[in-house]
């Protein structure tokens, strides 16, 4: 039987609180991991390629995952997933050097299917008329993670006297609680009539991942799909690094400006998708998001370097040392000149920003999900985790290189340049079966 036309929202509740407290772990360590390996005296090169460790892991594991969920379900994949979450989490916590930072984040990155496999859950739940309303839920709790995740994080640096050990920790313990919902609460999605009793597996081969490119409906939704990621993932992963060398900002700081982005991704994410999917279709929002980040990422990039008022350069630096006493590797700005000027002029910058990267994830995985068979849905969101994670690879391992040799503005103005070059391509290929 199809699913409704109106989202049925107790049957997706589970989804979306499952989403929301596997987020909250996460989003407790994205702005401080950064500053824990420049902690550990690693620069931005060494940073960059430890944010990519993850998802190259994850381009191994996740395609992987997608096919055995299409055949076995949604549950014990969603399971296996999120109990190497928890692992890399704790070892995370233990961590006394970079060698076991990189291997935290490889171990979550090979069982990490958990959002694209509550995606395809998503898919078996909803119609296409309601499906990018579900995805923006998705995208929701991702915004209500980025809000409350700095804010535990925050609480939990001062409580121990900023060990930045202690919110790996906290985040462990949110996995932990994820995998008990899952456990017991979510109920599985895929009817057993429909599952793909395949034995094989969907490689990540190039030529498997060139293959799914050149199909006509949804190729280029998933080439959109890497180039929005490399361009919004690299911003992501250098804010913590930009704001430390540009304005002086230490984890507190930036774990409030973190919530900021929460708060604007759920206002976006929460009822705005749904109201310009409903109005305007798919292709609309697409070229907004490209627009709004492309003007939000340029914005970024010219941020004056004025420190905070409470600005300490010693200060910093003691902090940064206090979890592993090594120097930090990332220059910082010199103690004159304080004032508030440099810190609006980056919140402003992160409201198109937050806009572009906020609309265009759900948007683009709805639009994959309505071109390709029920049966296949687990595959190519798997594919598109797969182009999500390539992106990841490539975006921190290039934007480390620029922030170090070229300078801490240069990886937003190319970005902003490659997404105004994707808005014009995106208004003559995005499939016209996205518009509503």
């Amino acid at each position: 039987m199809n699913a409704p036309e109106k989202l049925d929202f107790k049957r997706i509740l589970p989804i979306i609180v499952i989403v929301l407290v596997d987020l909250l772990g996460l989003t407790i360590i994205i702005p401080l991991l950064p500053l824990y390996a420049t902690a550990f005296g690693a620069n931005a090169v060494v940073i960059g390629i430890l944010n990519a460790a993850y998802p190259m892991m994850q381009l191994i594991g996740a395609p992987i995952l997608g096919s055995l969920s299409d055949r076995f379900g949604r549950k014990p994949v969603l399971l296996v997933s999120q109990m190497g979450t928890f692992v890399g989490f704790m070892l995370l916590g233990f961590a006394n050097g970079l060698p076991i930072l990189f291997l935290s984040r490889i171990i979550d990155g090979l069982s990490g299917g958990n959002i694209s496999t509550a995606q395809a859950a998503l898919s078996d739940s909803t119609s296409e008329k309601n499906r990018t309303q579900a995805m923006g839920l998705i995208g929701a709790a991702f915004g209500l993670g980025f809000t409350i995740g700095p804010i535990i994080a925050f609480v939990s640096l001062s409580l121990s006297g900023y060990n930045y050990a202690m919110p790996a920790f906290v985040a462990a313990g949110f996995s932990l609680v994820s995998i008990l919902l899952t456990a017991f609460w979510f109920k599985e999605t895929l009817d057993p009539a429909k599952r793909n009793t395949s034995n094989t597996t969907h490689s990540i081969s190039p030529n498997a991942m060139l293959k799914a490119i050149a199909q006509p409906k949804v190729g280029f939704l998933l080439a959109l799909v890497f180039a929005a990621q490399a361009v919004f993932g690299g911003f992501e992963n250098l804010l913590a690094l930009f704001t430390l060398n540009r304005l002086g900002m230490g984890a507190g700081g930036n774990s409030g400006l973190f919530a900021f982005i929460g708060v604007l991704a759920v206002v976006v994410q929460g009822g705005l998708v749904r109201q310009w999917s409903k109005k305007y279709g798919d292709k609309w929002i697409i070229l907004l998001g490209l627009s709004t980040l492309s003007i939000g990422l340029l914005l970024a990039a010219l941020t004056p370097m004025i420190p905070l008022p409470n600005y300490s350069q010693a200060a910093i630096q003691a902090e940064l040392a206090g979890s592993t006493g090594a120097k930090s590797s990332v220059a910082l700005p010199p103690d004159n000149a304080n004032g508030i000027l440099g810190i609006v002029w980056l919140m402003i910058a992160m409201i198109p920003a937050t806009i572009g990267g906020s609309v265009l994830g759900p948007t683009l995985s709805s639009s994959i999900s309505k071109n390709v068979a029920p049966t296949e849905t687990g595959k190519y969101l798997g594919l598109n985790s797969a182009f999500n994670s390539l992106a990841n690879v490539i975006a921190p391992i290039v934007g480390g290189l620029i922030f170090q040799y070229l300078g801490a503005s240069w990886p937003f103005i190319v970005g902003a340049i490659v997404m105004l070059g994707l808005w014009v391509l995106a208004r003559q290929r995005v499939p016209a079966s996205t518009v509503a």
